[in-house]
């Protein structure tokens, strides 16, 4: 939430309204991302071997990631549409059991642009498909898998200038 507690995205009369950035500078702006996927230990065993039928997960996962932060405008509906000067994705893996015995990738993603509004739908929409569709290429054999802690970790960039999450699963892209 911003300072003065106001909901931007709503007009005085409560109607749904997208932001008018026009009066904004325009200047560099970063967003990191993360979240997790968990699964069991033979599905991360096959991702790592290169046995999903379907092929290269990582790989396939990470351009679905970019081709989400360059789409976001077209997902999210009061979302600007930016031109994105840079995508990064990372992804690692959780080797310590949760709980519940699964095992599981993280991915990190980034997404950088300079202009009057934030990126951080961007990020989120990389790190949400990038997950997504590593679920879809493995759900034949892993139908349990779960999306987890999928949050923004640090923005960086306009008014308001850096934020950062305290407790941020990801390590920080730059």
């Amino acid at each position: 939430m911003n300072e003065t507690n106001d909901l931007t995205h709503f007009s005085a009369a409560g109607r749904a309204r997208m932001v008018d950035v026009s009066e904004k500078s325009a200047t560099r702006r970063v967003a990191i991302a993360s979240g997790i996927l968990r699964m069991q230990a033979a599905t991360l065993e096959r991702i790592r071997a290169g046995n999903i039928a379907k092929g290269n997960v990582l790989a396939v996962a990470d351009v679905a990631a970019v081709m989400a932060a360059k789409r976001t405008s077209e997902l999210i509906p009061m979302c600007h549409s930016l031109a994105l000067s840079g995508v990064e994705v990372e992804f690692s893996e959780i080797l310590v059991p949760d709980e519940n015995g699964c095992v599981g990738i993280r991915v990190v993603t980034s997404a950088t642009c300079t202009g009057q509004t934030g990126v951080e739908m961007e990020a989120l929409c990389a790190a949400s498909v990038a997950l997504l569709t590593i679920y879809d290429m493995c759900k034949a054999i892993d139908r349990g898998m779960r999306i987890e802690s999928v949050q923004l970790d640090e923005k960086r960039g306009g008014k308001s200038g850096l934020w950062r999450r305290a407790d941020a699963i990801g390590k920080e892209l730059r």
